[in-house]
């Protein structure tokens, strides 16, 4: 399916790393294979179907999941996508690709069910099954299973011409080898990571909601009497919807510092903040606007909530009320300072905004939906950071075409998909322009490969004149 060069094999004669002459090279290694990495495959996979042999690139994926997955932890069976399933991997940029979500629908039989359903917003384990048959595809691209442990620079008269990756098979023993593969440019995919607020960390009765699905076997239905659920999110609701529908004779307390949930903004010309158009309007604003436009459109993605869900957990609470069997409790403008493990329970200690008064809440479980922070790209980057220049507020500075922009001598390629909030506006770490931003990355790489030009005459080199200077 890939009709993409492999690259060769990293694995030398005595099954161990291949000395660095022989490496194989790629023009990309992306690291994870998440969303945005497998929209980039996708894009390689398209380009290389029309381009002749010199302008074909050769991409490799690391992903240290031994398959694909996607916030499994929170594919509740009713959860529904916040965005539209034709911002999916492909359509913003190629309308016409065989990778569509549509595309996925014909081919498992489902189209006329899902066109009957007039909803522009499918199940979220319906996406992700999308997401899941898109992988499927470009599988032979991806080494599953395989963490990223050191990024190395590879030099040629004082500059930087590539980038060995090394990763570690990740193996239950522990005994997995490494691998290691030379690449002209890295896109750096790795995600997003639980937060938790300060002082608070996850153990056996505290958990992020992203472990929800994966542990919630663990809760003895019979026995539990209480969750103490934090946050005021759409992830925070739906796990408070999750646990009260579940666990029939137990309470649940929603504690979030909001006199309410909010619902989101999802209006047709607010969610215009998520157009492909308003990266470039974010990217080339002052500090001072891109900082206004934060602050006016986060209620179109960060603590809101889906209006049916507000309106669903109302009718619960109202309901209770009304029968004199209360299990739901909205704790609001609070918040909570502290958890303390106490055998088989947690003591969760809430602080009221209003009247500074504290107070503890004995649960079986805490959860967090307090949502991520991206993971930071510089500790992973090691010699290659020195490179890499900070803003004033530490974070890497990116080019609109998402490379990070570096010191003179290096001329291999850095880039970011996610961790650029800063630069590219609020859609960076969400669906909305994935396939766009795929698009715009090889376009960049493909770029830069063919307007390298030759030592002598200055004119432009073609692709496959340029393999043997770093290979």
């Amino acid at each position: 399916m890939s009709s993409l060069p492999s690259g060769g094999s990293s694995d030398g004669p005595d099954g161990g790393p291949l000395p660095s002459a022989s490496l194989p090279t790629h023009d990309v290694i992306g690291i994870g294979f998440g969303p945005s990495n497998l929209a980039l495959a996708i894009a390689a996979v398209e380009h290389n179907g029309q381009a002749n042999d010199a302008e074909r690139v050769a991409v490799r994926f690391f992903e240290r999941q031994p398959a694909f997955g996607w916030h499994r932890g929170m594919l509740l069976d009713d959860a529904t996508m916040q965005v539209s399933f034709l911002k999916d991997l492909v359509t913003l940029r190629n309308p016409a690709s065989g990778f569509s979500f549509l595309s996925y629908l014909h081919d498992c039989g489902r189209l006329v069910d899902f066109i009957n359903h007039k909803t522009l917003f499918p199940l979220r384990l319906d996406f992700h099954a999308y997401l899941e048959w898109a992988a499927a595809r470009v599988a032979d691209l991806v080494d599953w299973g395989h963490e990223v442990t050191r990024l190395e620079p590879v030099m040629s008269d004082d500059e930087v011409v590539a980038v060995d990756v090394t990763a570690r098979e990740l193996t239950a023993d522990g005994t997995g080898r490494e691998v290691t593969y030379r690449a002209r440019n890295v896109v750096i995919g790795t995600g997003l990571q639980p937060r938790f607020p300060q002082g608070i960390s996850g153990s056996e009765h505290v958990w992020h909601n992203q472990q929800l699905l994966h542990r919630v076997e663990e809760i003895d239905g019979a026995a539990a009497k209480r969750f103490v659920v934090v946050g005021a999110g759409q992830s925070a609701a739906e796990v408070t919807a999750f646990l009260h529908q579940r666990f029939a004779d137990a309470e649940v307390v929603s504690v979030f510092s909001r006199y309410g949930y909010s619902p989101a903004d999802d209006s047709p010309f607010a969610n215009r903040i998520f157009d492909p158009n308003a990266v470039d309007d974010f990217f080339e604003a002052p500090a001072s606007v891109k900082e206004m436009l934060m602050g006016y459109h986060a209620n179109t993605n960060y603590s809101v909530v889906d209006g049916d869900l507000i309106e669903e957990l109302y009718r619960r609470q109202y309901q209770e009320k009304v029968v004199g069997r209360e299990r739901l409790t909205m704790m609001n403008v609070a918040r909570v300072e502290a958890v303390r493990e106490q055998g088989d329970s947690v003591a969760v200690t809430v602080r009221s905004l209003t009247s500074d008064r504290t107070f503890d809440i004995d649960a079986d479980l805490a959860v967090f939906a307090t949502g991520y922070d991206p993971v930071d790209p510089l500790p992973l980057l090691g010699g290659l950071g020195a490179y890499c220049p900070p803003d004033h507020n530490g974070r890497l500075r990116v080019q609109r075409d998402y490379r990070v922009a570096t010191t003179p001598g290096i001329r291999c390629g850095i880039y970011l998909q996610g961790g650029t909030e800063h630069t590219h506006g609020l859609s960076s770490s969400l669906l909305s322009t994935i396939a766009v931003r795929a698009g715009e990355i090889l376009d960049s790489v493909v770029s830069g490969i063919a307007t390298a030009r030759l030592p002598q005459g200055g004119a432009k080199a073609p692709v496959a004149a340029l393999r043997h200077l770093i290979s």
